[in-house]
């Protein structure tokens, strides 16, 4: 296809950065599918495709993003080319991906122009709005509706986002509403004997975790267990400080002010009957405290900058999410979390303690706890038709 006026006057006012013109890790053999992610919030969806990708097919995977750390199993991290010609064409000369996978809507117009060009097909996933990757006051006539209409398919998250990429020029029958794929949460590991066994040992006593709590929250998570004991004489906290340096020196405070009654896991310690604290120590039994308790105070949300644990996690375990207002790079999970009634939100440490009376009740914290299931499935099966649909494609199928 021709050069349309509006990419020359797009390309024109792109720069060639030299710095990104560096040597690349070698390319992996075979066949390699290109996933991006344009910004922070998306980049733990497409990783949760990425991971996908690599342990069900044996696919090779390019993942770009502006900061792509984290390394994964089968999975190449790199920093997106600039967005101009040269960049563009040296990227896709050394990469050759057989399909590339946008996410959100961004829009970078010299490489999806070079990727059509060399009839690689692109899909856009967890679509929002179209946006090109600037913003600038240029005048780029028609591109938007020339690089949208290169698209193979448009995967939209919803009714309103189906209807942005449409005025902006996409093809009615490529954009599909299909919802938001599922954030990179792993159903964490258990030692089922170690669950069962607990599981017999607490029988019908009323459990509450608080997971990775920061140390200027331990006050509150106290001050809402107290506050609970009133109501629920039998209550057993299971604490987990951030820190696993933490856990022996908060055990021994609490026991020597004579306060509390408390259990240190690290020591071998059982939660008997009269123990009213357990203090975690270990990251790897996560899965374990959330499988056993029904209702989960994720540390970090109140005081400090934001959960040090997923919200994901605990919700496709099925422990009922309590956090405070502190939701950092999980905000926008915390939302969906939100919409659908599925977190019980405190602004204050009092707060905590009253919403950890009300979760008490059997009934309320199923409600939260299933609603915090669908979110998390609900993400899965839309990553399974994007699975579905990256695999037809690259089979010859559509």
């Amino acid at each position: 296809m021709a050069t349309s006026l509006g990419l020359t006057l797009y390309n024109l006012g792109q720069r060639r950065d030299q710095a990104e013109t560096s040597a690349r890790p070698a390319r992996p053999v075979g066949r390699l599918v290109w996933l991006h992610a344009p910004g922070e919030a998306l980049v733990s969806p497409i990783r949760a495709l990425a991971r996908r990708l690599v342990e069900e097919d044996g696919l090779p995977v390019l993942l770009t993003a502006p900061d792509p750390a984290g390394a994964l199993d089968g999975v190449v991290l790199q920093a997106p080319p600039p967005d101009n010609p040269a960049d563009a064409r040296a990227f896709l000369d050394h990469w050759r991906p057989e399909i590339a996978i946008f996410a959100g809507g961004q829009l970078r117009p010299a490489v999806m122009h070079e990727a059509a060009e060399r009839k690689i097909p692109m899909l856009m996933v967890n679509g929002k709005a179209p946006v090109f990757l600037r913003e600038r006051d240029a005048w780029y006539p028609g591109l938007m509706r020339q690089i949208l209409g290169r698209f193979r398919g448009i995967m939209a998250v919803d009714e309103a986002a189906a209807r942005a990429f449409r005025k902006g020029g996409a093809g009615l029958s490529a954009v599909a509403v299909t919802g938001r794929m599922e954030e990179e949460t792993t159903v964490l590991p258990v030692l089922e004997s170690e669950r069962a066994a607990l599981s017999r040992l607490l029988a019908a006593r009323p459990v509450w975790f608080a997971a990775g709590v920061v140390e200027s929250e331990e006050a509150a998570v106290l001050q809402a267990h107290r506050k609970a004991l009133q109501h629920s004489h039998r209550l057993l906290l299971i604490l987990m400080p951030e820190q696993p340096s933490r856990a022996a020196p908060l055990a021994k405070a609490l026991a020597e002010a004579g306060d509390w009654i408390v259990a240190e896991r690290a020591a071998d310690e059982e939660p008997e009957a009269e123990v009213e604290i357990l203090i975690a120590d270990n990251p790897a039994e996560y899965g374990l405290w959330y499988r056993l308790a029904p209702v989960t105070f994720l540390g970090g949300t109140l005081s400090g900058k934001g959960p040090t644990r997923s919200p994901m996690e605990a919700a496709v375990l099925g422990s009922a999410i309590m956090h405070g207002p502190k939701t950092g790079p999980s905000g926008q999970v915390f939302g969906r979390l939100g919409a659908a009634r599925a977190t019980r939100a405190v602004a204050s440490a009092q707060d905590l303690g009253e919403a950890l009376g009300d979760l008490l009740s059997p009934d309320r914290a199923a409600r939260l706890a299933q609603a915090a299931w669908t979110v998390a499935s609900d993400g899965a099966e839309v990553t399974d038709a994007v699975l579905q649909r990256i695999r037809a494609i690259m089979d010859g199928e559509a």
